[in-house]
């Protein structure tokens, strides 16, 4: 009973951890089903159902830690910022999910150099969420945290500039109503994936908060 009222940290960082792991693995799919796009060998089904997976197992997390976080009597960070922490990594892999399964929804059958810049800039800053996220159980590692965070901050910029060129070239020639439609929904595509950006710097800016505090 006392150690679920007193859990060990580990288990907060484990859940943190396992949490983040699951944006990278979502992350990746998301890479590679947008790289793959046009190739006739390329199973598009598969992979967007292989980020649905990895959002389904970080939910399972999610809900574990939170539970946690209210069954407990102590935790090894602010309480508020571990709940804030969690649910701007779940808004992170939502946001993924989107992206995949709108492929489907959009019927796109081919990928753009935007689109998969996008999507290795999306992989990049969740990679770096997750250096900073198993950085979070070792003190001594606030500098490494922060050093992500700003690199995050840069990705999320940089995919800006390229969301924003894009979408300027989808509409720089009239086209027929199929021109239209496609230019319409390929920039909704593009929102997406720059939400998915937006989404991991206000994770990182919840990091640095965390790191502020508990230097």
């Amino acid at each position: 009973m006392l150690n679920n009222v007193i859990p060990q940290r580990g288990t907060f960082f484990g859940l943190l951890s396992a949490h983040s792991d699951r944006l990278v693995a979502g992350a990746n799919a998301s890479l590679r089903l947008i790289t793959g796009l046009g190739n006739p060998h390329h199973d598009a089904h598969a992979l967007i159902e292989e980020v649905n997976f990895n959002e389904t197992s970080a939910d399972e997390i999610k809900a574990d830690l939170i539970r946690l976080l209210y069954e407990s009597f102590t935790t090894p960070l602010n309480r508020d910022q571990i709940h804030t922490l969690t649910l701007d990594l779940d808004r992170v892999l939502d946001g993924v999910q989107s992206v995949a399964n709108s492929i489907e929804v959009y019927r796109i059958d081919a990928s753009t150099p935007a689109a998969r810049e996008m999507a290795s800039l999306a992989a990049d800053a969740c990679i770096r969420l997750n250096r900073a996220v198993l950085s979070l159980a070792t003190p001594e590692r606030n500098a490494e945290i922060r050093r992500q965070c700003v690199d995050i901050e840069a990705i999320e910029a940089n995919g800006v500039e390229v969301m924003r060129r894009a979408v300027t070239q989808l509409f720089e020639k009239e086209g027929d109503e199929a021109a239209a439609w496609h230019a319409m929904k390929m920039r909704g595509f593009y929102f997406m994936q720059e939400a998915v950006l937006d989404a991991c710097k206000r994770a990182g800016r919840t990091l640095e908060e965390i790191v502020l505090e508990n230097a």
